[in-house]
């Protein structure tokens, strides 16, 4: 097979490099390979039958059209201050003036006009005094809140727009390895599983979400594709009661703290806070079971979940730390047996394990019916569970009661980010004709990052294409 441009992953990132070079007028054949399913046939089990079932072979919520990020919160984050390090590659002006871009792409197929975050302004202030005066950030980030189930419709009506336009689409095709020749890249070897495929391309654009992070890493390693180790954030979700994180929920939708505690400093922030959300469950590779969160825009609940990630950078000579989350991952998961386990903030200080029947007699009830009480602490890391233990007790000067002894803490929380691929402005690679995009690059953390990353490949390849004409 032959194309002109040959984009591995349907995630934001290598949706929104279609979209924008079409957008651009763009004559080239272009191909998406995506290992999971189109949108709408992508169905977790567990909303009907009220358990994991560990779809095989990839988890419906993290694979497929659209990636992770719709089937989780759905939240598009309007300040270039957050989601990755993008803009210190693409400079911080032209970061925003991207996402204010990309953000009307998102209105045009149908997102919520409504932007969380900018109102209330005293209120505001009272919240940062707060924060600074127990030695936190409070960074300010408008939210356009897709919500997990509009989210589904929205990024529909954009594959259905690809589709239409001449993109081809293949859907149950995984990406085995690159196709390299005088360390230039020449395209993809992808199989349904069953039979191979040589797809050849002038532009290889590997957008594999972070799924796909540490098969990137390994590719990186095997073709010499020049990258460093970067960051990986092990960590917990959180959950409360409502009231208890009300106003924060009112004012700011998102509370985004960042704080360097004690004795470590490392850096600790919170992520992807869910108002009235669920807390839910994601299966990775090897059956690696991790938790998440999801806020629907008509489906409430009593709780709102956040996570609380803790990030770890490593020297020489360590060079794995993706393989060293999913340790924490897997032992965690075998203290839960194959579940997500939640334990109590108040039995951790304690030194105890929770039980199910002090669940039930709790004033917080677990949203993800499922999790196993158990104790998180036998697995996490010292270092990460000091510094989550300490930073939850400078929020809660922050947030009242959110260190109460009720609140619930589930494990394990993990982002994989770490393998951060080597690149010049113009997502060049040290490969000729290989681009990395999106959270499997390193480069950016979430929806709408990604998607900024993916307008400008398209425009730089629509632009290549303008020069060879």
């Amino acid at each position: 097979m032959k194309f002109d441009t040959v984009i591995v992953g349907a995630g934001p990132a290598g949706i929104f490099t279609a979209l924008e070079m079409l957008r651009c007028g763009s004559k080239q054949k272009i191909l998406i390979v995506e290992k999971g399913k189109a949108v709408e046939d992508r169905h977790c089990p567990k909303a009907k039958i009220g358990h994991c079932v560990s779809c095989k072979p990839y988890c419906h919520i993290t694979t497929g059209f659209s990636g992770a990020g719709a089937f989780s919160d759905g939240k598009l984050s309007l300040s270039y201050e957050v989601g990755g390090d993008l803009p210190s590659l693409i400079g911080e002006d032209v970061a925003q003036e991207t996402i204010d871009y990309t953000d009307k792409i998102y209105l045009e197929f149908g997102a919520d006009e409504k932007i969380e975050g900018i109102s209330n302004s005293d209120a505001v202030k009272e919240i940062r005094s707060k924060a600074i005066q127990t030695g936190l950030k409070l960074v300010d980030c408008p939210i356009r809140h897709l919500g997990t189930e509009k989210a589904q419709d929205l990024y529909y009506s954009i594959e259905q727009h690809l589709a239409n336009n001449g993109v081809e689409m293949m859907f149950g095709f995984e990406c085995l390895d690159v196709i390299m020749k005088d360390d230039k890249c020449m395209g993809v070897v992808i199989t349904d599983g069953k039979v191979s495929h040589e797809v050849y391309a002038d532009n290889t654009v590997i957008a594999a979400g972070r799924r796909g992070a540490d098969w990137l890493e390994a590719k990186c390693a095997q073709h010499n594709i020049a990258h460093q180790p970067g960051t990986v954030d092990i960590g917990v979700r959180v959950e409360v009661r409502n009231e208890i994180i009300e106003k924060i929920n009112e004012v700011l939708y998102e509370s985004k703290l960042i704080g360097y505690p004690l004795p470590f400093k490392n850096k600790v922030r919170t992520f992807c806070q869910n108002p009235g959300g669920f807390v839910s469950q994601e299966n990775y590779d090897n059956d690696l079971a991790v938790v998440n969160g999801h806020s629907y825009k008509d489906i409430k609940s009593n709780n709102t979940n956040l996570a609380i990630l803790c990030s770890h950078n490593f020297n020489e000579p360590f060079n794995q730390p993706i393989a060293y989350a999913q340790k924490v991952g897997e032992l965690t998961n075998m203290l839960g047996a194959g579940h997500i386990l939640v334990q109590r903030f108040g039995d951790i200080l304690d030194g105890k394990r929770t039980w199910q029947k002090e669940l039930s007699q709790s004033n917080v009830k677990p949203t993800l019916v499922d999790a196993v009480a158990g104790d998180i602490t036998a697995a996490m890391p010292y270092r990460a569970m000091v510094n989550i233990i300490n930073f939850i007790q400078a929020v809660d000067h922050v947030v009242p009661g959110f260190a109460s002894r009720e609140t619930l803490l589930y494990s394990p929380e993990l982002k994989f980010y770490s393998n951060r691929v080597k690149m010049d402005k113009d997502f060049n690679t040290n490969v000729e004709g290989l681009h990395c995009l999106g959270d499997s690059s390193g480069w950016t953390r979430g929806l709408m990052m990604a998607s900024v990353m993916g307008v400008l490949m398209g425009r730089k390849l629509a632009e290549k294409e303008k020069h060879k004409a």
